[in-house]
């Protein structure tokens, strides 16, 4: 007997900084519920890739219209009958709100949570992103972790992913 899986009722964020691996998680977490995924880097204006590139950290005034774009792709999904998975990292309580002010649907932050050491490791051996190492401190240095009045599920990085994955689309499955 095969099983399917309902629906994804609310959207997932998968948040973190650079290098955590929101497009690796995200892309799974989307399979696993059949949905589309959405990579926020690609909404990027060209201005602000060619900031990052240039290693020079964004401002709010730079990340603005980037999550106004985000936040837009996921109202579009409100009308569908599934939330979508996007990848976004989602550094301040602020930006976090800009993201879930124009849809309705539950939206549910994923944060990636690592060692200085596991995220630098990280960042120094991919390649083929804008986003060049050098940037990690400034992404910590804005970075607001999520308190417990927000809608989120943490990943430790640190540990089994692949436990820690199964974990969270179990804890997404029965609601949590």
């Amino acid at each position: 007997m095969t099983t399917t899986t309902p629906p994804l009722k609310r959207n997932l964020i998968v948040m973190g900084v650079s290098g955590s691996g929101k497009t690796t998680i995200g892309e799974a977490l989307a399979a696993h519920f059949g949905t589309s995924f959405l990579e926020g880097d690609k909404l990027h204006p060209p201005a602000n890739v060619a900031k990052m590139s240039a290693g020079t950290p964004l401002d709010d005034a730079d990340r603005k219209p980037w999550l106004e774009a985000i936040a837009a792709r996921l109202a579009e999904s409100d009308a569908g009958p599934s939330g979508i998975v996007a990848a976004c990292s989602s550094l301040k309580r602020s930006y976090r709100t800009i993201l879930t002010s124009a849809t309705r649907r539950r939206t549910t932050f994923i944060f990636l949570d690592g060692s200085l050491a596991l995220l630098r490791e990280r960042m120094n051996t991919r390649k083929g992103h804008f986003m060049p190492a050098s940037l990690l401190d400034s992404q910590l240095a804005t970075l607001e972790r999520p308190g417990p009045d927000e809608d989120v599920l943490t990943i430790n990085l640190d540990g089994d992913i692949e436990a820690q994955l199964a974990a969270t689309i179990a804890a997404i499955e029965r609601g949590g």
